[in-house]
């Protein structure tokens, strides 16, 4: 049905009407769920107990705990004061990313991480949410926060029931295999069907009794027939975002310790994915123990990324590409670069039309690129243009942009006309690393192709990069033509890194905290200049600042800019 559903895109009108076909299945899958026939399903059969003990490999954030013991809830940049022991379910919730975080139980864990005093309160919030929304509603209810509240308490049960009376422990126990059967119903949607149908398997492997043993086995059944399309045979997760896949690796490592509880044998398209996830997972992971910011991902820490790789043993040195990224390194540098199409349809909700752009490490630290927004983030949804990230963008075009309004009410924040192919070509010699990039996404608004030409050479230990914007089509049609489209090729810079401009005014210092020296960004622009930009840690907004080179490129010749990254040392400053 999805992929019908998705062929009506390629219609004229197409996407208004997988809208109107999205929004009508919605509606019936709301009426169904909230019927009294749908509640008296999912309430059959009962739990005999908890069973299996789930263990989240995520670190719990202690700090988080140990506020939420002292009243204070704060997620999403936002905070709900209820005092000690109160109640955060009664009163409305100052954001809707608020509410969901709330109603996910994604806190659970730091509680839980507090002892025992974290484990009677983390039983108390959660009978009082059941007493408030135990029965379905819209949002509550809804298979996004149904997701991550179907793992987080599987993974909690035993440790909040530790001092639980019987009753309390039969109510939470039947709360979760209730959840769990309705989420069940929600696997349609691609884009989380592993992850939905991992929560269901997990939910009853912390069960016990035929109600554990049925939603194992339908977990498990789904989670083999998503799990294809939702990791790729290098590893990478369908959406292209490097956190994506790192997330879905932490998730299934907690079901396969569950099922070893259990003494159930993962199926084998399981083993197969948790081994391609942990090659990505290793692919991204760069100098400073994050991820790239690129395609709807944030860096994450060190400590976090590590977590997932804990049961790693030695391993050699990554492939130079995987999932559509192309990795650099040299003594000092290690360069990503994103080198294909962002992810299409269902998938795209998270991602972003930036071709082309990079992220750059210099001596292990962040130095250049993107605003890292991911959906978690407090920023607008113009940042998952061209703009945000270090690349180049064209007058005020775009290459494809997300839907809003009623069609990403009933689709989600898809990318709609967003650019098909990147091209992409790299050779290696002992001396440096050639990469070769081109896309299209510009050509139907300005007949013009934008490549990026990068290459780092090994013994000067520096990067040098060539933008060019070459015209394409109908030359003849182009020839004579005087028009010219303003362009800008910008450098996101971390906020530990500070950017001075030089006397020339074209040499940009950039120089991170902690070293004496820096790094040069020379360039042959028409006009550089040092602006404000922003960067998301955690999904809060950090103050940063950008490199942008300006120029123009004429229809009929297009335009060529060159750039160059070196230390300091190799590059004395201008006079």
């Amino acid at each position: 049905m999805a992929d019908g559903l998705a062929a009506l895109t390629r219609l004229p009108g197409g996407l208004f009407a997988l809208a109107l076909a999205e929004g009508a299945r919605k509606q019936l899958r709301r009426e169904w769920t909230g019927s009294p026939m749908h509640r008296w399903r999912i309430a059959r059969p009962r739990p005999h107990g908890l069973a299996a003990r789930p263990r989240d490999p995520r670190p719990p954030n202690l700090e988080i705990g140990r506020q939420i013991l002292a009243g204070r809830f704060e997620f999403g940049g936002v905070a709900l004061e209820t005092g000690t022991r109160g109640d955060p379910w009664d009163r409305p919730s100052p954001s809707r990313k608020f509410a969901q975080v709330l109603h996910g139980l994604d806190w659970m864990s730091d509680l839980l991480a507090c002892g025992s005093v974290g484990a009677t309160e983390g039983l108390r919030l959660t009978l009082d949410w059941s007493r408030v929304f135990g029965r379905w509603n819209s949002f509550s209810w809804s298979p996004e926060i149904l997701e991550r509240r179907v793992f987080n308490l599987a993974c909690a049960a035993h440790v909040i029931c530790a001092t639980a009376s019987d009753v309390e422990r039969d109510q939470v126990a039947q709360d979760l295999a209730r959840q769990a059967r309705c989420l069940l119903g929600d696997l349609e949607p691609p884009t989380h069907a592993a992850e939905r149908a991992l929560a269901v398997a997990l939910a009853g492997a912390a069960l016990a009794g035929e109600a554990g043993e049925q939603l194992i086995d339908r977990g498990l059944v789904r989670l083999e027939q998503a799990l294809p399309h939702t990791v790729q045979a290098d590893g990478g997760h369908a959406s292209r975002c490097p956190a994506a896949a790192l997330e879905l690796l932490f998730d299934l490592q907690t079901l396969d310790e569950a099922l070893v509880q259990r003494g159930v044998a993962g199926p084998d398209e399981m083993m197969r994915a948790m081994d391609r996830l942990a090659g990505a997972v290793r692919f991204f992971t760069l100098a400073d123990g994050g991820l790239p910011g690129l395609q709807g991902g944030e860096a994450r820490s060190r400590a976090y990324v590590a977590a997932a790789r804990a049961s790693e043993g030695e391993t050699g040195r990554p492939p130079a590409g995987r999932n559509g990224f192309q990795r650099l390194e040299s003594r000092s540098l290690q360069v990503v670069a994103d080198a294909a199409a962002p992810a299409e349809g269902p998938w795209s909700l998270t991602a972003c039309a930036q071709p082309l752009a990079l992220e750059i490490l210099a001596k292990g630290k962040r130095m250049i690129g993107a605003c890292a927004w991911s959906p978690d983030a407090l920023g607008p949804q113009a940042l998952r243009l061209a703009d945000a990230a270090s690349t180049l963008s064209l007058a005020d075009g775009t290459c494809g942009e997300p839907v809003r309004g009623l069609l990403a009410a009933a689709l989600g924040p898809r990318l709609a006309g967003a650019y098909a192919a990147v091209e992409h070509r790299r050779q290696e010699t002992d001396g440096g690393v050639w990469l070769e990039l081109s896309h299209e996404g510009w050509a139907k608004a300005f007949r013009l192709r934008h490549e990026r030409r990068l290459f780092l050479d090994l013994a000067a230990d520096e990067l040098r990069g060539e933008d060019r914007l070459t015209p394409i089509g109908d030359t003849a049609a182009a020839e004579g033509q005087r028009r010219f489209f303003p362009y800008a090729v910008r450098f996101q810079i971390h906020p530990d890194v500070r950017a001075s401009l030089a006397r020339d005014g074209k040499s940009v210092l950039l120089r991170a905290e902690g070293d004496e020296t820096g790094w040069w960004l020379r360039n042959d622009a028409q006009e550089v200049a040092i602006e404000t930009s922003v960067h998301f840690e955690d999904g809060q907004p950090r103050r940063c600042h950008q490199v942008v080179l300006r120029g123009h490129a004429r229809a009929d010749a297009g335009a060529r800019l060159r750039w160059k990254l070196a230390a300091a040392e190799a590059w004395p400053p201008p006079h």
